[in-house]
C-alpha cells in the first residue's frame, strides 16, 4: 500500500503542478475567464488529494493492511480521475454535459475523507 499510494500522490502532484503552470501560461491565453477557473479548480483539487494521497502512503506504514486506509487511497484517487479530469475535459472542450461526472468524483473525495476519518478513528 505505501509503494502504490506515495506513487499515484507523487505522479498526481507532478502532473497538478504541470497542468497548473500549463494553464497560467498557455490556457490564459485561450481560455475564458471562466473556463480557466473551472481549470484552476480541478488543478487545485488534484493537488490537495495528491498531498493526501502521500498521507495515506504514510499513515499505512503506521496501519498496515488496514481496508479502510485502502478504500480511502483509491477514493481520493478515482476522485481525481473524475473530478478533476471532467473539469480539464469541460473547460478545454466547453462540452457542458462532462459537468455531470464532475459531482461524482467529490462524492468519492467526500466518501474517501469519511473513510480516513474511520481509519483515525479506530486507531487512535
Amino acid at each position: 500500500m505505501f509503494r502504490t499510494f506515495l506513487f499515484l500522490g507523487s505522479v498526481n502532484a507532478f502532473l497538478a503542478v504541470a497542468l497548473g503552470a500549463f494553464g497560467a501560461h498557455q490556457l490564459k491565453k485561450m481560455l475564458s475567464a471562466d473556463m480557466l477557473s473551472v481549470y484552476q479548480t480541478g488543478v487545485q483539487y488534484q493537488m490537495y488529494h495528491a498531498l493526501a494521497l502521500i498521507v495515506i502512503a504514510l499513515v499505512s506504514t503506521k496501519v498496515p493492511n488496514s481496508a479502510a486506509l485502502s478504500w480511502s487511497g483509491w477514493l481520493f484517487f478515482t476522485g481525481i480521475v473524475l473530478f478533476s479530469g471532467s473539469l480539464y475535459a469541460l473547460s478545454l472542450s466547453g462540452i457542458k454535459n462532462l459537468g455531470a461526472i464532475t459531482p461524482l468524483g467529490g462524492l468519492a473525495f467526500l466518501i474517501g475523507w469519511v473513510m480516513l476519518a474511520v481509519v483515525a478513528w479506530k486507531h487512535s
